[in-house]
């Protein structure tokens, strides 16, 4: 009972209260309620400033960059080619008969004009002997005829003879002389058939196995082919290069297979062996067909290379790498900077505002895992290599070796 009759006294006592402020309240005037407003105002801008969200802190992302630079840059192209012997020599039989000495080891060096096989000689030399006997003849009747027209000239003088006989005498010798010249001839040709007899080389090289047995017949009417000689220690690699590659280094300047006196370089080409190691020599490029293949579109280029160790073979395919042009000068990025798209390749440059500006550029030839621009680009400008993909043209952007140094 006695709980219940304090909360009663309470309410009674609260209701009072409450009707006292009321009663106050409606007392107040306009300059109370001025000063009520700001002071609840105040408050409320006190509150609101405490419990304020803490400001977001721009986020300036951090890049990679390079510095452009310029240096000599050498454009290479690449090419399917073969190797081919500067000299390959067929040995053929000249004249007919039977073979009867091979006079070298098969695969081995021969030098020039050494005697390689012998077919039988005994017909030629006998032809030889009657070419001779009848030069012999000739000369004979030659001097005869000679000697009668010395006896026929002073009886003509003496009108002992007539101009007929003269004239028989004079015929007679001009006639015995050309016999003789007709048998010389005869003689050289025997003897020139008689000397294919025994077969030389006709250049110094390696030479390959023979292609006839002793005993067979060779010649005209038989096997002519003996054996074929290799001159290989200079070897000529062929390949070939396209309409294109033509017009490219049309307008770079650039004469393949002539030399240039004005040029600082020379278009040598390096080869790859079948075990993917580069020969050790090089070559110059000397011969480019005048003539395009309109088949292939293609054109013949051959260049010279040393083989002293045989190490390249004839037959043999090789990858060719050829020097086309040296860009002096040139400004290079790296490859991954680029970005391409079809409107064109631009690179993001970072200025030293620390602005990033999307530029568009001009590629030229790839070299390694570098490009070189034509334009777009200046020594000394800042590109970014690593991190492009989170900018856009115009934001700001930090350079990473920056915020190590402040770091630091």
């Amino acid at each position: 009972m006695k709980g219940s009759q304090f909360l009663k006294d309470t309410y009674a006592n609260v209701g009072k209260s409450s009707q006292y402020i009321v009663v106050k309240i409606k007392k107040l005037d306009w300059r109370h309620w001025t000063a009520i407003g700001i002071v609840v105002a105040g408050i409320a801008g006190v509150i609101i400033w405490l419990t304020r969200p803490e400001p977001a802190e721009e986020v300036v992302p951090i890049v990679s960059t390079e510095t452009v630079t310029t240096e000599d840059v050498q454009i290479y192209g690449e090419y399917p080619g073969s190797v081919t012997a500067q000299q390959f020599v067929e040995v053929r039989a000249r004249v007919e008969g039977y073979l009867e000495q091979m006079l070298f080891e098969e695969g081995t060096y021969v030098k020039k004009n050494q005697v390689l096989f012998i077919i039988d000689p005994r017909q030629y030399k006998a032809t030889v002997d009657r070419a001779k006997a009848m030069l012999e003849k000739a000369k004979a009747m030659e001097l005869k005829a000679e000697r009668d027209l010395e006896r026929i000239r002073p009886l003509y003088d003496q009108k002992a003879a007539s101009q007929l006989d003269l004239d028989n005498a004079i015929a007679s010798y001009e006639s015995a002389k050309a016999e003789v010249l007709m048998s010389e001839a005869d003689l050289k040709q025997d003897e020139l058939a008689l000397s294919y007899t025994t077969v030389r080389s006709p250049i110094s090289g390696y030479i390959s196995e023979r292609h006839a047995d002793i005993g067979t017949l060779v010649g005209p009417g038989g096997q002519s082919l003996l054996a074929t000689i290799v001159k290989s220690d200079t070897v000529t690699v062929e390949f070939k290069m396209t309409d294109l590659d033509y017009q490219i280094s049309k307008a770079r300047n650039v004469n393949i297979g002539q030399k240039d006196s004005l040029r600082k370089w020379d278009p040598y080409v390096t080869i790859t062996l079948a075990d993917k190691s580069v020969y050790k020599y090089r070559g110059l490029v000397d011969f480019a067909d005048p003539q395009v293949d309109s088949r292939s579109g293609t054109f013949s280029v051959h260049a010279d290379i040393p083989n002293p160790d045989r190490e390249l073979l004839p037959g043999q395919f090789t990858n060719v790498t050829l020097l086309l042009d040296v860009r002096e000068d040139a400004v290079v990025v790296p490859t991954k900077a680029v970005e391409i798209e079809k409107d064109g390749s631009y690179i993001f440059v970072l200025r030293n505002d620390n602005i990033v500006e999307r530029r568009f550029i001009e590629l030229g030839p790839e070299t390694g895992n570098n490009v070189v621009v034509e334009r777009g680009l200046l020594p000394g400008e800042q590109i970014v290599t690593e991190g492009f993909h989170k900018l856009q043209h115009g934001m700001k952007a930090r350079r990473a070796d920056q915020l190590q140094v402040s770091i630091d």
